[in-house]
């Protein structure tokens, strides 16, 4: 399955439609690495708002692309992460580490935009 992905100024916006399969998700962040890089984008807004379920190896992929995308100089925000998602996620214990999240795609961007001087003035 294919990913749509938007380019809104120096932000890639990767809208995940519905469930990915593990291929899916590795395809995925090789894209998204690979157009940082060449579009030059400072942030990647990844939307799961469609997304009812996110298994362990989605967290840990969203996780390590977040990583690779701070090396490669980009910020990473999640939105729309659903309740059931969230507290799912909870109880079995994943964390998305320092990947940013906001509740929409309006948010999201707003934090995508926020000057990275500001997220070292506040120890993050």
């Amino acid at each position: 399955m294919s990913v749509p992905i938007l380019k809104q100024g120096k932000v890639l916006i990767a809208s995940v439609q519905a469930e990915l399969t593990d291929s899916d998700w590795a395809e995925l962040r090789d894209t998204l690495l690979a157009r940082v890089g060449k579009e030059r984008s400072s942030a990647v807004v990844v939307d799961v708002g469609q997304m009812s379920v996110l298994d362990s190896y989605a967290g840990k992929m969203l996780s390590s692309l977040g990583d690779m995308l701070r090396l490669r100089g980009a910020r990473t925000v999640v939105v729309g992460i659903q309740p059931e998602v969230a507290f799912a996620m909870v109880q079995l214990g994943l964390h998305l580490g320092g990947i940013h999240t906001a509740l929409d795609l309006e948010d999201g961007l707003i934090m995508a935009l926020r000057p990275v001087e500001s997220e070292r003035s506040h120890g993050r």
